[in-house]
């Protein structure tokens, strides 16, 4: 005998009650009553709430994101007009680029907002991830610009004019990079996306180009035309490793990697259910900012059809509310005794 407990109407095929019979009209408006007083965070309409509630944030969060490096480039036109400098100028263009990253990313969190279809069974979260791919190819971009920016100052050094106004506007450049990294950082990893985390590492990448500006300011103030290049070479090598954390985080999104913590987390959780002899595979995936999971736990034999149903809705249960940006669990009982390899000797070939 196996069980498998599959979403109904709270997401995880089972009410609240823990009451598996058909509920009476009166029995079920005292369930639609107890949930509006206390309700339970994994039914359906509060995930749905939750998920709404994060593609708000992050849609607010590149919107201030936008604005702020919006304002910051534009300030720093004004000084590359007064100026002169190549080096801001190439800044500049990366901050209005940093800007631009919001759109793939907006358009992400919007197309993730759309329900599951027949085609598409689990959603368009994973539209988030192709987002992630286009932002990884923009910081790319961006350490190849400025590695190609410092090596022709290198080359044919330019003079600056107005040194500390280029000074002042690198340090805003900076400033608000890093403000917009560490904001984007900071929503993106609270709300499980790895797109707007790689994004915020992006805008970390233009502070470091900001850096290298005033790095350069001060040498050319110096004597030393060369010091601005020669900075911006080694700042584009940290740009280079700033890209690869990126990459590596989008790429393990895309290959379903999850945190071996947190497969402990729901292994404990299972294991600790009343009734659960025992945990068999257990995995974990990404969709979008979400976490799914589908877990094989070992029952007594001899329990019934409804007991053994009982057992792994409460599995689920705690899954959902012990496991952060969990909204979804599958969980498949199967019947632990004597005859247990019996049980799946057709399916035996195929797993």
């Amino acid at each position: 005998m196996s069980v498998g407990s599959a979403s109904d109407e709270h997401g995880h095929g089972h009410g609240h009650g823990h009451g598996h019979g058909r509920r009476s009209p009166i029995g079920a408006l005292g369930a639609r009553l107890r949930h509006l007083v206390a309700p339970h965070s994994h039914d359906a309409s509060a995930r749905t709430d939750q998920a709404l509630e994060t593609s708000r944030r992050g849609m607010r969060t590149l919107a201030v994101s936008f604005v702020l490096l919006t304002v910051t480039a534009l300030i720093q036109v004004v000084v590359v007009m007064m100026s002169g400098s190549v080096a801001l100028l190439g800044d500049t263009l990366h901050n209005f680029a940093d800007a631009l990253t919001a759109v793939p990313l907006a358009i992400a969190f919007t197309i993730g907002r759309r329900a599951a279809s027949p085609r598409f069974t689990y959603g368009y979260g994973r539209a988030e991830d192709l987002a992630g791919i286009v932002i990884v190819v923009v910081i790319a971009a961006s350490a190849a610009l400025a590695g190609y920016e410092a090596f022709q100052r290198l080359l044919n050094p330019q003079p600056v004019r107005a040194l500390g106004w280029v000074a002042a506007a690198a340090v805003i450049g900076f400033l608000g990079n890093e403000v917009v990294a560490r904001y984007r950082i900071k929503v993106g990893r609270e709300i499980g996306s790895a797109a707007l985390v790689a994004d915020g590492l992006h805008a970390r990448t233009d502070g470091f180009t900001s850096l290298a500006v005033l790095a350069g300011a001060a040498g050319v103030w110096a004597g030393w035309p060369y010091a601005d290049p020669i900075v911006g070479l080694l700042i584009t090598v940290a740009i280079l490793y700033v890209l690869r954390d990126a990459a590596r985080e989008v790429y393990h999104r895309l290959m379903d990697a999850v945190d071996p913590e947190l497969i402990a987390q729901a292994e404990k959780s299972v294991a600790g259910t009343p009734g659960v002899r025992g945990v068999g595979s257990l995995r974990m995936r990404w969709i979008g900012h979400s976490l799914r999971a589908e877990v094989d736990i070992l029952v007594d034999h001899r329990l019934s059809l409804v007991r053994a149903h009982a057992i792994a809705a409460e599995a689920e249960h705690r899954l959902i509310h012990q496991v952060p940006r969990l909204t979804a669990a599958t969980v498949h009982a199967d019947p632990d005794g004597p005859a247990q390899a019996h049980y799946h000797a057709d399916l035996a070939e195929h797993r």
